[in-house]
């Protein structure tokens, strides 16, 4: 009888230059979201600018793709991926996850070319499908603790379903107060998972690091922002601005908490930590502008391009780093990625709030900055995306 010698390996190693674009769920979707947003904000400056027509009012396919297009696919990405660490279940790998990105991909592609009802069945299709897919394995697995995260993705697709209603005439609304919502929903999503893994990440990354966390007012924070948000998109006025105020106050003293500044010489943690500023600071000036002191595309830039996209500029890099069996360290691309990204949404809140004059030349620099942002992960991150993981593993 043959013996195994336990210096052996029990496992085959994958090549590294196998091809694995569909091995796990972030990796089509962190691609396909990054390209996306390398040109779909340009695309947007250019209509702005009135150099294009786009199939339906330029700030209602603006608004749409960035949150039902981007931030979904970086979402599904993330949680199919996150699903199985929690679970220890698989999630859609191979021709399903195929499928699924074919799926998105076709809406993408039905909002940039078409108008009508078909459009709306065709962009309609994505989230309720990879929400189910992705809340059969929460359930499955038992893991009660993210059923609520995992239920973000179903109530993202409503909101999708109200805005095409709208867009549509079949009920009298406007389009953008879906937008808002689904915002929102981002937005409360980003405070449960990044209250989770930004203090954590922090504390595992530098060691002896002093910390401050308190359950209640994590709790207190996420609710206060969801009521706020809730009420924003509602349009309720002084509330939403007393409560934004209030939510802004919480989300900031939670922040400081996990010690922001000790991230400084750590591009990885900092990113983290700057983007999850702009939600406070994106709650401050929601709360202002339903007090009038200033326009409503202030707050929602602060909450879209600085917390939205520099969360999704870091975690894609970062866990696109662990997930191919790389280091997590993020080098001159990622860190220039990050400064762009982030300065992307100082640019377009100081020329939108408070230099209204500079507006368009605003418009303008804060879509280059962003998408030399993505262009530069596309660079660097294409080839570990595609390929197999470095160490040899699944995944």
């Amino acid at each position: 009888m043959a013996l195994i010698r336990l210096d052996e390996p029990t496992s085959k190693r994958i090549p590294p230059e196998t091809f694995s674009l569909w091995a796990l769920g972030f990796r089509p979707f962190y691609l396909l979201a990054a390209l996306f947003a390398a040109i779909a904000v340009p695309v947007w400056a250019v209509g702005y600018a009135g150099g294009i027509d786009l199939p339906m009012p330029g700030i209602w396919w603006h608004a749409h793709e960035m949150i039902f297009g981007f931030a979904a696919a970086v979402i599904i990405g993330f949680l199919y991926t996150a699903a199985g660490n929690w679970t220890g279940l698989k999630t859609p790998v191979g021709k399903p996850l195929a499928a699924l990105a074919a799926v998105w991909l076709a809406g993408r592609l039905a909002m940039a070319f078409g108008s009508g009802a078909w459009v709306a069945v065709v962009d309609l299709a994505f989230l309720p499908v990879a929400a189910g897919m992705l809340l059969r394995v929460l359930i499955k697995g038992k893991s009660t603790r993210n059923y609520f995260v995992g239920a973000v993705p179903a109530a993202l697709s409503l909101a999708n379903l109200f805005f095409h209603l709208a867009v549509l005439g079949v009920i009298e609304a406007d389009p953008l107060m879906a937008m808002h919502f689904a915002l929102g929903l981002v937005v409360v999503l980003e405070t449960i998972v990044g209250g989770r893994v930004i203090p954590m990440f922090t504390f595992n990354g530098l060691r002896g690091v002093r910390q401050w966390r308190n359950k209640q007012l994590d709790w207190a924070a996420a609710i206060a922002t969801g009521i706020a948000l809730l009420l924003w998109a509602l349009d309720a006025g002084a509330w939403a601005g007393v409560v934004s105020l209030l939510a802004a106050v919480l989300q900031a003293i939670r922040l400081g908490g996990w010690n922001p500044w000790a991230t400084r010489g750590t591009p990885i943690l900092w990113v983290l930590h700057l983007a999850y500023l702009w939600i406070p600071l994106g709650l401050a000036l929601v709360g202002l502008t339903q007090f009038g002191v200033l326009p409503r595309s202030a707050g929602i830039h602060a909450l879209a391009i600085g917390a939205t996209g520099g969360l999704i500029i870091g975690m894609i890099t970062r866990t696109a780093l662990g997930h191919t069996g790389r280091m997590l360290i993020a080098g001159r691309i990622e860190t220039a990625a990050y400064a762009l990204v982030l300065l992307a949404a100082l640019v377009r809140v100081l020329t939108v709030g408070f230099i209204p004059a500079a507006q368009i030349g605003g418009v303008h620099a804060a879509a280059t900055l962003w998408s030399l942002g993505f262009l530069l992960y596309l660079w660097r991150y294409t080839p570990f995306l595609m390929r197999a993981r470095a160490d040899g593993k699944e995944g």
